[in-house]
């Protein structure tokens, strides 16, 4: 008697979950990640962790080309200041940190 009072409790929605469960048991854990509940993504994408961004705001930033003192490394492309130069072959130079 119990068995039926709990069965008739369910509901469509219970039945349709219960299915796609079920689907995805059969077809392994790959079909099982599509099953994410849509709620879940909409509160992740509105989630801002701590220093994150935090706002659609622009960057201002001034760009300025490279100074007479300064140089950029051929290796990971950042430009240093001449204090940094390692070596310097073909017209190309090096960094410190790349020559490391």
């Amino acid at each position: 008697m119990v068995n039926k009072n709990v069965a008739s409790r369910e509901t469509s929605q219970d039945r349709s979950r219960a299915e796609q469960l079920a689907a995805a048991k059969k077809l392994g854990t790959a079909a099982s990640a599509n099953l994410i509940d849509e709620n879940e993504a909409e509160l992740a994408e509105a989630f801002i962790l701590p220093g994150g961004e935090a706002g659609q705001d622009e960057a201002n930033v001034d760009i300025v080309p490279e100074q007479a003192d300064e140089f950029t490394c051929a290796s990971c492309f950042m430009v240093r200041h001449r204090s940094q130069l390692a070596r310097e072959e073909q017209g190309q130079k090096y960094c410190t940190e790349c020559e490391g």
